[in-house]
């Protein structure tokens, strides 16, 4: 159930303020749980995005190093604040405000992961916008993916160090 080569119809989706996406994924990513809101944003029925990657929502503006950054915390059992633009089933796309967070079994290891996403600030996904597109030029400047998303890495991790501040005081200083 890829979406690769789905095209994107412009169009934006969104929820109400009052409504949280929440999904859970085991340690690989794959979707273990989706509540309602996240299926009818999304686009999905939960017997067709059960199990798959959770990166089957990703959408092509989202810069994958701002990801491998979430990755790199979650799975230091830290929790992490992004915002993020995800692709709906049909290529819709729609804005959220990122919480991700390892959940803990009883022996205190990481067993999946939880994420809970609210309607962002508009402002601040205005001043997202220019960031990620400079970001996936980045990342596009590089044949392999993978040095791509290294030159990612490295203008975000240089941008905070100008800045002084981690990750999420970033993203609540947006």
């Amino acid at each position: 159930m890829k979406q690769d080569n789905l095209s994107l119809t412009g169009i934006e989706r969104h929820f109400d303020e009052h409504e949280i996406i929440v999904s859970k994924t085991d340690l690989k990513g794959r979707i273990t749980y989706a509540n309602d809101t996240f299926l009818r944003v999304a686009g999905y029925r939960e017997r067709d995005i059960l199990g798959q990657p959770h990166s089957i929502i990703r959408h092509p503006d989202m810069p994958r190093c701002v990801f491998a950054l979430l990755w790199q915390t979650i799975e230091a059992g830290r929790e992490i604040f992004a915002y993020v633009i995800n692709r709906s089933a049909n290529g819709d796309h729609y804005w959220v405000l990122a919480n991700v967070t390892p959940t803990f079994g009883p022996d205190g290891k990481i067993i999946g992961y939880h994420s809970n996403r609210r309607v962002p600030r508009r402002d601040a996904v205005e001043k997202v916008i220019p960031l990620y597109k400079a970001l996936c030029d980045e990342e596009g400047k590089e044949a392999n993916r993978k040095e791509g998303m290294a030159r990612g890495i490295k203008m975000v991790t240089d941008l905070l160090n100008d800045a002084g501040m981690d990750y999420d005081q970033f993203v609540f200083s947006l």
